[in-house]
Formats: C-alpha cells, sequence, structure tokens
C-alpha cells in the first residue's frame, strides 16, 4: 500500500457514500463534480485543515484513503505556487479504497 491520504468529513457524508458505494464530496458544502477534485491531506496537515474549514462541527470522521485503491489520479498541488502541496484526488473514491474510518478527536 502506498502511504494513505486522509480526508476530513460528516460522518453522515460518510454514511451516505458508503450506501451509495462512492464518496464525491470534496470539501465542505462542495462535491467532485463542483470542484474537480476531492480534497485531502497527509496526516500532519489534517489538523490544520481541521481547524480552519471545520472548526464548528463535532460530527466528523477522517477517511484513510489507499491511493493503490483508487482507480482516480492523485496529484499533490499547492493553492498558490510555491505553498504547502496537498493531495487531491481527481475522481470519486471508491468505498473499498477507504481502508480506515477514524473518529476526529478535537485537542
Amino acid at each position: 500500500m502506498s502511504d494513505p491520504i486522509l480526508h476530513l468529513t460528516r460522518r453522515s457524508l460518510w454514511d451516505e457514500a458508503r450506501a451509495k458505494g462512492t464518496y464525491e464530496i470534496s470539501t465542505r458544502g462542495k462535491t467532485l463534480q463542483e470542484e474537480g477534485f476531492i480534497h485531502c491531506s497527509t496526516r500532519p496537515q489534517l489538523p490544520r485543515v481541521a481547524e480552519a474549514f471545520f472548526a464548528d462541527l463535532s460530527d466528523l470522521v477522517v477517511l484513510v484513503v489507499d491511493p493503490d485503491r483508487l482507480g482516480a489520479p492523485v496529484r499533490y498541488e499547492a493553492a498558490e505556487p510555491g505553498g504547502e502541496e496537498f493531495p487531491h484526488i481527481y475522481g470519486p473514491v471508491p468505498v473499498a479504497a477507504v481502508v480506515g474510518v477514524e473518529p476526529w478527536v478535537w485537542r
């Protein structure tokens, strides 16, 4: 398995994806179709992402995604030139590519 990439989401959205078979939420309030990719993080990046975009929520889970199981390209990209690069998944995430689901615990 390649190094896993992580995606923070609401538990209810993950539950919907499990019933559907694929996860297609890019980030809070945006779908894959709207954004063009699914925003992800490495483990060290995750706390900053949680604080920046999800600080007011408590029903969060971390999806642990195996890039080898995706069937979609993963690109590490920065929001601005020279900025920190984050993994982006350019397609839906099959439920089978999620190899772990961890509760997000605010510290």
